[in-house]
């Protein structure tokens, strides 16, 4: 049996190794390593498949997220609502820009933002509202920007774990994730289900004024070269990292569906369990499954029996991961903003009991049947 890994690269990497080489040395070949014409073309590419009439490459998604806010005109002290089960990037960048995080409650089926949740903690200061699609899950879009439009506020979208999942209104329509909200963010780290080689990342939107702000804002606030108009950042896709994920974007139905697969092994194999909680699949949306991750209902000490599955798997070579152990609130970055004693029972309540098996493209059944087996075999311990 091959090694198991929470994700596997190489392997992934062996299969389009061809076309990869090739393209990475003819960028060597041009010496246009910044700003390259893959750069634009994959720019291209990518609106066309999320369907967004502007992208805006970057150096990460945490940028992207910055850029999205800077290019709101948001001012300090504005509040900018988000989950606090969420990676730290989401909430970061808020606290950066000298804005206040407002945390809110995620649902506990879906582990993403709780529209009456969100209607409670809209404020007269609030601007603006960060939905994360969590996990490869969608968040409620179409309730998320009803409530948006009705307390004229911006939604960013944060994408970086969802790219390639499909979002179904109820009159029929359907849009990819990041293309729902005023702008849309995601990441090109390598884990991704469009992961570069590197670093990456890119923003969304479908309104050319913004547009224009974000471009600037990435080029160090430039409206021509050596004319500032904004602050702004140094934010860019170099064109290896460009060449790379136009190839792997041809590529990324088929990751999201391999994904799925594995999620349809693991949910077979844990069904009916009374301990193991398999991940719930919202009906308005296609998950991606950037992430499978478990909820372990245990009465009695769930973190410890978390925490003591992590290290039984670990003893047999299958890695496990916890995201996330400590909440956006109660990370002492974020203790000026008083937050700590926040009442979000349902963010702290999984805290305590999810934990993520490996999933990717490239995993077989004989790497899925030994990690099932040895899960069950912990619990009939």
């Amino acid at each position: 049996m091959r090694p198991i890994q929470m994700v596997d690269t190489k392997t992934q990497y062996e299969k389009i190794k061809p076309e990869v080489d090739k393209a990475v040395i003819e960028v060597l070949e041009s010496t246009a390593f910044i700003n390259g014409k893959p750069v634009q073309n994959f720019a291209n590419n990518l609106s066309n498949y999320i369907g967004a009439k502007y992208t805006i490459p970057c150096a990460n998604g945490t940028d992207a997220l910055q850029i999205a806010m800077m290019a709101l005109g948001l001012q300090p002290g504005d509040e900018v609502i988000t989950p606090s089960f969420t990676y730290i990037a989401t909430t970061e960048v808020i606290a950066l820009l000298r804005l206040t995080p407002v945390f809110m409650e995620v649902d506990a089926q879906t582990f993403c933002m709780d529209p009456a949740a969100l209607e409670k903690a809209i404020t007269p200061r609030t601007k603006a509202i960060v939905p994360v699609h969590l996990y490869g899950q969608a968040a409620p879009m179409e309730a998320i920007m009803k409530i948006a439009a009705k307390h004229n506020l911006y939604v960013i979208e944060d994408n970086a774990q969802a790219i390639g999942c499909d979002y179904f209104f109820a009159d029929g329509t359907k849009k990819k994730t990041g293309n729902i909200g005023h702008i849309g963010t995601t990441s090109f780290y390598p884990s991704k289900n469009l992961g570069a080689y590197g670093d990456g990342g890119a923003i969304f939107t479908n309104d050319e004024s913004l547009a224009g702000k974000l471009k600037m804002i990435a080029n160090h606030g430039q409206s021509k070269q050596y004319h500032h108009d904004v602050v702004g950042c140094n934010s860019r896709l170099d064109t290896v990292q460009a060449a790379i994920l136009d190839i792997k974007l041809k590529h990324l139905d088929a990751y999201c569906e391999a994904r799925r697969k594995v999620a349809d092994y693991y949910d077979n194999a844990f069904a009916g369990h009374t301990i193991i909680k398999t991940p719930v699949r919202a009906a308005y949306a296609k998950h991606v499954f950037h992430q499978y991750t478990l909820v372990l209902d245990a009465a009695a000490q769930p973190a410890a029996t978390r925490n003591a599955l992590k290290d039984f798997l670990a003893s047999h070579n299958i890695p496990a991961m916890i995201y996330y152990p400590v909440p956006g609130h109660k990370q002492k970055m974020f203790e000026q903003f008083n937050v700590a004693s926040q009442n979000l029972s349902v963010t702290d309540w999984l805290t305590e009991r999810v934990i993520s098996l490996p999933i990717h493209t490239e995993m077989d059944e004989e790497q899925l049947n030994f990690i099932c087996s040895k899960v069950l075999e912990f619990f009939k311990k």
